[in-house]
């Protein structure tokens, strides 16, 4: 099987860079630079066109160069022989647009000709911050094996901000739930795509399972017996008021069990001018030793489930994807690890096709990672060694 890699980025006014032209190579790659002058921004480019979103800022707006309206970043592929340039504009306003060899199409389509797992710093809030960084995580990698699914979230979401403003208008004026006939309207469209958001996720927490806990062992070098479980709204848990909520949806009528939930809550909703049930408010729940992580696990047992939870994702996506392997990049994460994890997460990360490397500091980066090295200073591309 050919796997896809990135043999050139370019970005026009994306972040600190006004012009950027980046050559990459298979196998290692290594952005060397002080902190702060754009090596995160060059990994955070690939990503973005494989996953549509930013391992940084949950809105685009920032990635666009102070003083520009729209950012752009193009990165040519190779598949075996074949070569595919993928480019997306990223606007501060109105939609972004995107093209494939030059042809315009949905943004949506884009996670179709590359796939992406990165490590990063920011990786420890999946485990120890709120709700919404492991729900951005779970939705990410659902879009990286079903690229569909970019749109079902994206409608989800845009129906979820109509209902949620009809309610808070309905509050504003004092209305009650007789006097909403539309109210029906929106429930049934956040049901319908809120039950395939639902279902798409418990697939994949069941499917991430046996990978998470293999990855855990060879990087913890210990079996804690790591699980992951969602804590569902529409089953009675409300995870983004509770940090100990952990109601398990039971198997069945998940469409049932929404419309039921959206009953039951309506009139604290219209109370409160909020939708509080739907798969916007559920978690992902991690645990190790049967106690979860959020709480009780401590740091190199955090980074450990975080960088599993990594891993576990870019071996899913080489056993089920006919693009190969994923881009593996490693976003100044060596910084943060002890020696041990260092040499082990090198070990497992090492025989992807494609591997692309950040750090401030070249000797924190283990030997069989130092690959093609790429010099970054202030916003610009400074030298190149091939190794």
């Amino acid at each position: 099987m050919n796997t896809v890699i990135v043999e050139q980025l370019s970005l026009v006014d994306f972040r600190n860079y006004e012009h950027a032209e980046l050559g990459l190579a298979g196998g290692a790659n290594l952005l060397v630079g002080r902190n702060g002058q754009g090596k995160t921004n060059l990994a955070e480019a690939v990503t973005y066109l494989a996953t549509l979103g930013s391992h940084r800022v949950s809105v685009d707006a920032p990635l666009v160069r102070s003083g520009a309206d729209a950012a752009i970043v193009r990165a040519r592929l190779a598949h075996g022989e074949r070569r595919i340039v993928l480019e997306i504009q990223i606007n501060k306003q109105g939609s972004n647009k995107a093209r494939v060899g030059g042809a315009p199409v949905r943004t949506a389509e884009l996670p179709r000709y590359a796939q992406v797992v990165l490590f990063a710093p920011e990786d420890l809030q999946i485990v120890r911050g709120d709700p919404s960084a492991r729900r951005r995580f779970a939705d990410q990698l659902l879009v990286q094996r079903t690229p569909r699914m970019a749109g079902v979230l994206g409608d989800y979401d845009r129906v979820l901000r109509q209902r949620t403003a009809l309610l808070k208008s309905a509050r504003a004026r004092g209305l009650r739930a007789e006097s909403l006939p539309t109210l029906d309207v929106w429930d049934d469209k956040l049901v319908a795509l809120g039950t395939e958001i639902i279902e798409a996720r418990a697939r994949l927490a069941r499917e991430l399972h046996p990978p998470l806990v293999a990855a855990y062992a060879a990087i913890a070098g210990a079996d804690h017996s790591p699980e992951l479980e969602w804590a569902s709204s529409i089953a009675g848990a409300d995870p983004e008021e509770d940090d100990d909520a952990t109601t398990a949806l039971a198997a069945g009528d998940t469409a049932e069990a929404f419309r039921t939930a959206l009953a039951a809550r309506r009139s604290a909703e219209l109370d409160r001018g909020v939708t509080l049930v739907g798969p916007h408010r559920d978690d992902l729940v991690l645990r190790i030793h049967s106690l979860p992580v959020k709480g009780y696990a401590s740091h190199g047992e955090s980074w450990s489930v975080a960088l599993a939870l990594r891993l576990a994702s870019a071996q899913l996506l080489r056993a089920d994807s006919m693009l190969g392997d994923p881009i593996v990049i490693l976003d100044d994460v060596f910084a943060e690890l002890d020696v041990d994890r260092r040499a082990r997460l090198a070990g497992l990360v090492v025989d992807f096709e494609q591997v692309i490397v950040t750090a401030a500091v070249e000797a924190d980066v283990p030997d069989g990672l130092r690959g093609r090295t790429v010099r970054i200073e202030s916003g610009r591309i400074r030298g190149v060694d091939d190794d």
